[in-house]
């Protein structure tokens, strides 16, 4: 009997994760009133502008990006790449899918399921942005307005998470990453 460990299986994976895997620590009270004080402003911030321009900037996306950015500032999902990338390739599926199938469930899930595939391949993977593929189709709002307020609000997101980040001493600095 040998006493060396089994080698790994040539198909199995590597796992990077040492140790147990557990939930993050939760985050002390400031911390937590901070990232929840400045997901707001920002959505506070985008529901103004909504109103100042007859748009409806705030959708529900874009509340779960802020979520992300805010409340998760290191995760690759909540980088600038991914969340600006993710919404637009979401918007551009969307649009597209509309366009070929028409507007009901069946094509919303369908480019939410693109929506997930073209920005894993892209290396921008955004939750919120399947979402974003799945409201174009099920709300057909005008391409020529809602991708521009998409665009702009979330280069809002990603400027208050830097902000954010810089504003309270030791927090996570945002972003990890721009490119």
């Amino acid at each position: 009997m040998s006493t060396h460990p089994a080698a790994p299986l040539p198909h199995a994976p590597e796992s990077p994760v040492v140790g147990p895997v557990r939930a993050p620590a939760r985050p002390t009270p400031a911390a937590a009133a901070h990232s929840i004080s400045a997901a707001t402003a920002v959505l506070l911030a985008l529901v103004g502008i909504g109103a100042m321009i007859h748009e409806p900037v705030l959708i529900p996306s874009l509340a779960a990006s802020a979520a992300l950015v805010h409340s998760a500032p290191a995760l690759p999902l909540a980088q600038p790449r991914s969340v600006i990338a993710g919404h637009m390739i979401g918007a551009l599926v969307g649009y597209g899918v509309l366009a070929g199938l028409g507007s009901s469930p069946w094509a919303a899930a369908v480019a939410g399921g693109l929506t997930l595939a073209l920005t894993m391949a892209a290396r921008t993977p955004h939750s919120p942005g399947c979402a974003s593929s799945v409201i174009v189709v099920l709300q057909t709002p005008e391409a020529d307005t809602f991708v521009p307020l998409l665009l702009g609000a979330t280069v809002l997101l990603v400027l208050t998470g830097c902000l954010a980040s810089r504003i309270r001493p030791g927090a996570t600095r945002y972003p990890a990453y721009w490119w």
